[in-house]
């Protein structure tokens, strides 16, 4: 019989807050090893904190926040953090809690399901933290991905009602934070006790009935005509083990995920191979079952949603929610009582990884300090669209938001995405506003060069790379009725 999970994290925490102290200090350095932190949508989401502290002082015509209760957490803390701290310090605060939040959640989870505490397994938790869905920026999703974890982790093997009550808090703050962490909580309830409430023998009833239920979605998916649906994906589908959670930016880290794959698949057979005709437990075949119903779930979900014309796409599903596989895979792992080779063999990946993180944000850091140089000499106010582009074999694409964050203080960013699709706290009032687009479409058009400048807009500045052999050098340019934001971004070859 498994330890309760509360007794068990105890047990693995006592005698080892040092070594727990060490692990956090470890996980948040990238957080400040460069002046800025790198991940995608943040940029967006800081600027948009400081709208909301302009909208605050009746200083952002025709923007206003308002009062949801989700996609909302991370942005209320960003608010909240560097309106106290400063925008550096306060960003820096938020964003390493976020990480924090995250590894200790699924360290929780995974120790709760394996009945072990995985501190071998620590090097892939935090890779996984800092993966793909960090270095996006979907902040959000990854804290509501976290406190499922922990909510799940209080109530997995144990009943007190005082675990319940904690666990229903962190129901609540998950629902702020993102709906799809919020689903995986509930969803995972659901699926963990209508499967005890069954005998051994009908147990495969359950997995059965998930996979079914997704199959019956995708059906319906693909057959109704209200919400715009897109299935395209160009990965292989071994992708949805996990292992593209480790592809963040350069082709080297496809490589570096092949190799994490690998080992991961050699710590799996060796944990069968030698585990000394001891029979494999409960808790092995749970999370192998749980892993299975998580990869066949997203082969079938879609990448993009958009339920209406008007509104904003639900993008990168899948490649957001093979977190959830990987974290299960972790699970796996766990309950085949990892050795020590494992942990050296996922440290030396770990380091790796994060020396190719450490390059490529420091890439991203000369980027944005280019564009705040580039941005400091306009006059005040200045509306401005950014049309940065990636290199051509990076996956991460929204590295346009620094240009963002860059304008905080100094200008707006026209083309800002959050206000007009209407799914975030900072919005754009039924008559327009002066500062940002009100259009969904336009939004993107603007970043993707496809925007066709109006006489009605106004004096636009468009910041864009100017020279091929160096994508960090930016230039301005005055955008006239007419023309197209896509005339000046570079052609990569």
């Amino acid at each position: 019989m498994p330890a309760h999970p509360d007794s068990l994290l105890l047990h693995s925490f006592r005698g080892r807050f040092w070594l727990a102290l060490l692990a956090s200090l470890l996980l948040v350095t990238p957080c400040v090893w460069h002046r800025r932190i790198e991940a995608g949508d943040l940029g967006s989401h800081t600027y948009n904190a400081w709208l909301a502290q302009l909208i605050e002082k009746g200083q952002a015509p025709g923007l206003l926040t308002v009062r949801q209760w989700d996609n909302v957490l991370v942005d209320l803390a960003l608010f909240r953090a560097t309106r106290t701290f400063g925008f550096a310090a306060g960003e820096k605060i938020v964003v390493a809690a976020c990480a924090l939040l995250f590894f200790w959640s699924v360290f929780a989870f995974v120790a709760a399901v394996s009945g072990r505490a995985p501190w071998l397994l620590a090097p892939a938790i935090a890779m996984l933290s800092y993966g793909y869905a960090f270095n996006l920026g979907f902040l959000n999703y990854c804290v509501s991905l976290g406190l499922a974890c922990a909510g799940l982790a209080l109530i997995w093997q144990g009943h007190a009602a005082a675990n319940w009550l904690a666990c229903a808090a962190l129901t609540f703050f998950a629902m702020l934070a993102h709906p799809i962490g919020l689903l995986f909580l509930l969803g995972m309830v659901a699926y963990r006790f209508s499967r005890e409430m069954l005998p051994d023998r009908m147990k495969w009833i359950v997995p059965l009935a998930a996979i079914s239920g997704f199959a019956v979605l995708r059906l319906v998916l693909m057959y109704q005509h209200a919400w715009q649906v897109d299935w395209t994906r160009e990965e292989p589908f071994y992708f949805y083990s996990g292992a593209d959670q480790l592809i963040v930016y350069g082709e080297r880290y496809a490589t570096l995920s092949l190799a994490a794959v690998l080992f991961g698949v050699a710590c799996f057979v060796a944990g069968l191979a030698f585990r000394r005709k001891q029979p494999l437990s409960g808790n092995f075949f749970l999370a192998l079952e749980l892993y299975g119903v998580a990869f066949f779930a997203i082969a079938l979900l879609p990448e993009n949603l958009r339920p209406s014309a008007a509104s904003g796409w639900i993008g990168l599903l899948v490649s957001r929610l093979t977190v959830v596989t990987a974290i299960f895979g972790l699970c796996v792992l766990a309950s085949l009582r990892p050795r020590i080779w494992q942990f050296a063999g996922f440290s030396v990946l770990a380091l790796v990884f994060f020396s190719f993180l450490y390059a490529d944000t420091g890439w991203l850091n000369r980027l944005e300090s280019n564009a705040e140089s580039a941005l400091a000499a306009l006059p005040p106010g200045t509306r401005v669209v950014p049309t940065i582009v990636p290199p051509r074999d990076w996956r991460a694409q929204f590295i346009g938001h620094l240009a963002d964050r860059a304008c905080i203080g100094r200008c707006f960013a026209y083309s800002n995405y959050e206000p007009p699709t209407a799914q975030f706290r900072v919005r754009v009032s039924p008559q327009g506003s002066p500062l940002v687009t009100n259009s969904n479409d336009d939004s993107e058009d603007m970043a993707g060069g496809d925007y066709e400048v109006q006489d009605t807009d106004p004096p636009l500045k468009q910041l864009y790379q100017c020279d091929l052999h160096d994508l960090t050098k930016l230039c301005l340019h005055d955008l006239q009725p007419g023309e197209t934001t896509g005339a000046h971004i570079l052609h990569l070859p």
